[in-house]
C-alpha cells in the first residue's frame, strides 16, 4: 500500500506531500490541484506500460493527457526539475524516487528522467525497482490497479489482452469502456466474502453480487452481460409484477438512467478487487441521488477495510457523509480514512492541502474554510441571517 505521495514542480504542486490510506479523498474548488495528484500516478503508470519509465515520463496517453513539458512544469519553479517521490510499506523508503529534467524538453511529450541520486554505481548497486519481483509487488504498476475516471462511458469495446491479461475495466483515460467485457468473462468469479453485507452470501459470484449492490441505488434491476459478435454490451431488467415472466424487456445502458451504468464500473472494479490492489476514482457521485452515493460509500468502505487502497476525489459531500456514516458503523475505522481539502496559495499560485482526520463515531471538528460549507451560507441567507 502507498503510504506517502511528495510531488515536486509540477503543475500547481510547488512541493506537496500526502499521507495515504485506505480511504484517501481529494476535496476543494476546481483548478487547485486534486487532478494532478492523479495525474502524478497515472503518468508514472503509463510510462512505465510503455516501458519507458527507467528514461522518460510519458505525458500522454493511455491513462491521462498532460501536453508537453512547459506544460507540466510548476511555472514559477526554481529549476527545471520535477519530482514524483513514492513510499510503500512493503519497501524502503528511497525505492521510488522519480526525478525528470524539463529543460529542453518544453516542446516535446516527454520529460527525461535524472538518475536516482541514491544510487551511486549502477554496476554496483542496483536499485530495486529495476527489479521486476518489486514492480510484480507495487499496486501501481501491477494488473491490481484499476483507474475510473469522470469521463467513464457506456459505449463499451472488446479488448482480449486488456481483460483477459491485463485485468483491467479502462484502456484509455479511465473511461470503463472494457466494463461488459470484463463482467462477463470474470463474471462467475468469487468475491471477497469482507465486501458482502447481504444477507444472502450464498452466492458470492461477482454478476450476483454486482446485481445486489446494484440494487441497493436501484430496487430490483437486474444487469445481463453479453457478447454479441466480437463485442460486448450491457442490458438491464426489472423485476415487476406488471409482467407474467416476473420481468421487464431488456434495456440499453442508454435508457436506464447514467447513474447505473457511471456506479457500474465502480462496483465492478471494487468488487473484484484484491488486498493491496489500487483503484482510483474520480465523481463517484456522477449521476447518482444522494441515497445511491451513500450506499456506493457503503461497498467502498468495506473494500477498504479489507486492504483494498482507493482515491478518491470528489465534489459530493454526499460521499463524504456516506464514508463518515460507515465509520460510525464500524465498517471501517477512523485510521483507515483521510480527507484533503484543497485550496490554492494566491501569493505563491501553488496548491494548498489542509488534511482532515476522521475522529471516533465518524465525527470531524474544525473543517477547514469551504470544506463543503455551501449549505451552510444559502441557509443563513434563506433565513434571514
Amino acid at each position: 500500500m502507498i503510504t506517502q505521495l511528495h510531488i515536486k514542480n509540477f503543475k500547481i504542486h510547488k512541493d506537496t506531500t500526502l499521507t495515504l490510506k485506505n480511504i484517501t479523498f481529494l476535496c476543494g474548488q476546481n483548478g487547485v490541484g486534486k487532478s494532478s495528484i492523479i495525474q502524478s500516478l497515472l503518468l508514472l503508470r503509463q510510462s512505465f506500460q510503455k516501458n519507458r519509465l527507467d528514461k522518460v515520463l510519458s505525458l500522454n496517453k493511455p491513462l491521462c493527457y498532460v501536453g508537453y513539458g512547459k506544460d507540466s512544469l510548476y511555472q514559477f519553479a526554481k529549476n527545471n526539475e520535477i519530482i514524483f517521490e513514492l513510499v510503500d510499506d512493503k519497501f524502503p523508503i528511497d525505492e521510488f524516487c522519480y526525478r525528470f529534467d524539463v529543460k529542453g524538453s518544453g516542446d516535446k511529450d516527454f520529460i527525461p528522467k535524472i538518475e536516482n541520486k541514491n544510487i551511486a554505481n549502477k554496476n554496483e548497486k542496483k536499485s530495486h525497482i529495476e527489479n521486476e519481483e518489486t514492480y510484480k509487488n507495487f499496486s501501481l504498476f501491477n494488473k491490481n490497479f484499476q483507474y475510473i475516471s469522470a469521463a467513464r462511458t457506456a459505449d463499451y469495446v472488446e479488448d482480449d489482452y486488456g481483460v483477459d491479461i491485463e485485468k483491467q475495466i479502462s484502456a484509455e483515460e479511465g473511461k470503463a469502456e472494457l466494463t461488459a467485457h470484463f463482467l462477463y468473462k470474470y463474471q462467475k468469479e468469487q468475491v471477497n466474502d469482507l465486501f458482502l453485507h447481504h444477507s444472502d452470501k450464498k452466492n458470492k459470484k461477482l454478476l450476483y453480487q454486482t446485481i445486489l449492490w446494484q440494487r441497493e441505488i436501484s430496487k430490483g434491476i437486474n444487469i445481463i452481460p453479453q457478447k454479441i459478435g466480437t463485442g460486448y454490451k450491457i442490458t438491464y431488467s426489472f423485476d415487476t409484477d406488471a409482467s407474467p415472466k416476473g420481468v421487464t424487456s431488456e434495456f440499453t445502458a442508454k435508457n436506464v438512467g447514467f447513474g447505473l451504468s457511471y456506479a457500474l464500473p465502480i462496483i465492478v472494479a471494487i468488487l473484484s478487487a484484491q488486498k493491496n490492489a489500487l483503484i482510483i476514482i474520480e465523481n463517484p457521485e456522477a449521476h447518482l441521488v444522494p441515497y445511491g452515493q451513500s450506499k456506493l460509500m457503503e461497498l467502498v468502505c468495506l473494500a477498504a477495510q479489507s486492504g483494498v487502497q482507493i482515491i478518491i476525489e470528489t465534489h459530493s459531500d454526499h460521499i463524504i457523509n456516506g464514508a463518515l456514516v460507515a465509520c460510525k458503523e464500524q465498517k471501517i475505522d477512523k485510521e483507515n480514512i483521510i480527507i484533503y481539502q484543497f485550496n490554492r496559495d494566491e501569493k505563491q499560485h501553488c496548491a494548498e492541502i489542509t488534511p482532515i482526520n476522521v475522529l471516533e463515531g465518524g465525527r470531524i471538528i474544525y473543517p477547514p474554510q469551504g470544506f463543503f460549507d455551501q449549505i451552510s451560507k444559502d441557509r443563513k441567507i434563506l433565513m434571514g441571517f
